[in-house]
Parts: C-alpha cells; sequence; structure tokens
C-alpha cells in the first residue's frame, strides 16, 4: 500500500489525525482575512465587465504582423474607447471594444481595415447589444439564486437545517473568493465564467456532502454515549475523508491548471481564461471551506444545542474522574447496548491515540 493510502487508512481509523474542530477559530480567521482582501478588490478595481453583458463590438482579423499594442492604440484613435486586443493562435487579432453600436461600428471596421493593413472583408465583426447582455446578467443571477435555494432544501431534508446554512455559508464563501479574485487580476467576466461558477459550486458541494454524510453516521445515537463529544466525531469525519478530498482536488486542479497557464498563458487562448481561472480558484476554495469552514461551523451550530452541552459536560466530568483516579476515561465502557456499535466512532487528534481497547476494534464492542 502506497504511503498516502496508508495514512488515509489510519486517518479513517483514528490511529492519527490532526485537530481541524480544535483549531477551527484560526481557520476563521484565515477565510474572514482572505474574504475582506476580495471584498476590497472588488470595491476598489470592480469587475471587467465582458460585452455579453454590458454590449460592444468584436473584430477579428486574419494573420497580421501588427503588434498588440499598436492595434491597441489604432482601436481606441478608432472607437474613441477603450480595447482589449488579444493575440489568435493562427497569427490574427481579436479586438473588443465595448459600447459600440451598429452604425459606428462598420466606421470602426473601415478605419482598422486602414490602420492594420488588412482588407476590410476579411475583418469579421460580432455585436452584441447591451439589452440582451443586461438580460443574460439577470440570467445568471436568477440561476445562481435558484441553484442556492435548491441546495438549502435539499440539504434540509437530506440532513438538517444546520447543514444546510454552514453548506450555505460555504457556497457564499466560495464566491465571495472567486470574484474577488477576477477583480484583483482584471480577467474579463463573460458567460463562461458564469458557467465556471456554477460548475465549482457543484463540485464545492459535493465535497462538503461527503464529510457530512459521514458525520450524520457517526454522530446515530450520540447522546446515548459518554465517550465522545460531537466536535470529536465531526473531526473524526474530516480526517476520515481527508485524503479523498486531496486526491479528488489534485485531479480536478491538474487539467484546470493546464487550461489557465499553458492554453491561457503560453498559447495566449484568452477565452480559456473565462471559465479556467473560475474553475482553478473555486476548485481550491471549495476544498478548503468543505474541510476548514462547513463542518467547524455545523460542530459549532450543534453545541449549542442543550442536549449536546449536556453531553459535553458529562464527558468532561467522567474524564475528570477518570484522570483524578489515574485511568483513561477509554477504559470504561461507554455505550449502551441498544446503541450501535458504529454510532460515534473515535475522534482523530494530532499527538494523541484515539482508539479504544481492542487494537482498532469499533468504539463499543468488546
Amino acid at each position: 500500500m502506497s504511503r498516502l493510502g496508508s495514512l488515509g487508512a489510519r486517518l479513517y481509523r483514528g490511529d492519527v489525525g490532526y485537530d481541524f474542530i480544535g483549531k477551527r477559530k484560526i481557520w476563521y480567521g484565515v477565510s474572514i482575512l482572505i474574504t475582506i482582501t476580495a471584498i476590497l478588490g472588488l470595491a476598489v478595481s470592480g469587475l471587467n465587465m465582458g460585452i455579453e453583458f454590458k454590449g460592444g463590438a468584436v473584430f477579428t482579423t486574419p494573420k497580421t504582423s501588427v503588434s498588440i499594442a499598436q492595434a491597441e492604440e489604432d482601436a481606441v484613435a478608432a472607437s474613441g474607447h477603450q480595447a482589449i486586443v488579444q493575440k489568435l493562435g493562427n497569427g490574427g487579432l481579436r479586438i473588443q471594444i465595448s459600447e459600440v453600436d451598429t452604425a459606428k461600428s462598420d466606421q470602426i471596421k473601415a478605419q482598422l481595415s486602414e490602420d492594420l493593413g488588412v482588407p476590410e472583408e476579411k475583418i469579421a465583426a460580432d455585436l452584441v447589444g447591451p439589452s440582451w447582455g443586461e438580460q443574460i446578467a439577470n440570467k445568471a443571477w436568477t440561476g445562481l439564486g435558484v441553484f442556492m435555494i435548491l441546495v438549502v432544501i435539499y440539504l434540509a431534508i437530506a440532513f438538517e437545517w444546520r447543514m444546510a446554512i454552514a453548506a450555505l455559508v460555504a457556497l457564499i464563501h466560495d464566491i465571495t473568493i472567486t470574484v474577488g479574485i477576477y477583480a484583483l487580476v482584471g480577467f474579463e467576466v463573460t458567460p463562461g465564467t458564469v458557467i465556471g461558477l456554477l460548475t465549482i459550486l457543484g463540485y464545492s458541494l459535493y465535497d462538503t456532502v461527503v464529510v457530512f454524510d459521514s458525520l450524520k453516521e457517526g454522530t446515530k445515537g450520540i447522546t446515548k454515549q459518554t465517550r465522545w463529544t460531537y466536535s470529536e466525531i465531526a473531526n473524526r469525519s474530516i480526517n476520515g475523508t481527508l485524503v479523498r478530498s486531496i486526491n479528488t482536488t489534485v485531479v480536478a486542479l491538474l487539467p484546470v491548471a493546464g487550461l489557465l497557464f499553458i492554453g491561457g498563458g503560453v498559447l495566449g487562448a484568452g477565452m480559456l481564461n473565462d471559465i479556467s481561472l473560475s474553475l482553478f480558484v473555486g476548485l481550491a476554495a471549495g476544498a478548503y471551506s468543505s474541510i476548514f469552514i462547513a463542518t467547524p461551523l455545523v460542530a459549532d451550530l450543534k453545541e449549542r444545542e442543550p442536549q449536546m452541552k449536556a453531553l459535553k459536560k458529562r464527558i468532561l466530568a467522567k474524564r475528570a474522574a477518570a484522570a483524578a483516579k489515574g485511568e483513561s476515561a477509554e477504559d470504561e465502557q461507554s455505550y449502551d447496548d441498544d446503541v450501535p456499535a458504529d454510532a460515534a466512532p473515535a475522534a482523530a487528534v494530532v499527538g494523541q491515540r484515539q482508539q479504544p481497547r481492542g487494537h482498532g476494534r469499533t468504539p463499543g464492542k468488546r
């Protein structure tokens, strides 16, 4: 078995682990800092909306020796508006100019033909009206809102409302960071960006649900035992799925990184940047939020319940009594006979061996 596979098995059994829940305030602080930075970037720089949202024209030329800088200068002079120029793989140019109507586009096309030394009939022009762009933007927001509502309803039914709230917070966290990165780097926001956002939300939700499912199974009959608190079981759920989360995230990020850094950066395929940046940032943020935000937040909400407070109080009192006697609380039977053996797995905390006696047997079994 590989080292990573062996580590995953040990994490799942609770032999080793990291105290994610105990250090949740650190991760909350990190997330707040990143979110504030993203919001400031959005407030200061704003989003570079593509012509699909604000209207304009895109002129595509055949192969030409004119540089990007010179083409930008010529486009600004011809239109009177800011222009975005990209070099295409075939040696041609893609010139994007916002706030251009049909009548003016013909004049700009003729002027670009003269300045760039390209026959006018070989320059392709695509126009997007501002009203159409506004409809696209409204549909994007509507789709995002419907997605969020359906997510909350599904999680509230499949799990509970606390998990639904935690997942919603994690999703908003991922969206804010991704949008903030777009504002900071100045990448253009296009329909491809919206598709990328919806894609990473689904991925982030999948990763969160995997942990929630493990947590749901692990907390069955939790109040009938006095060995593990809800936070400790939540910590075990994170550790038990940690290697899986890392593997799926890395495998997903590798091809996206190829699109972003090789396709968009090296080859100059600017259209790929629209979707690849949102995917890259969103996948990383989604993996982070499912581990460091969603599950710790569920633990915080659950620990506020009176029955969970009472359970924690009993457990701490039992451990204190056992420590006073020089014994381990794990040496005592803590499950009732009617509680499933796998109801509350051992908590995984760094530096501590959490398995009960029996060399890896399931807690509650003799």
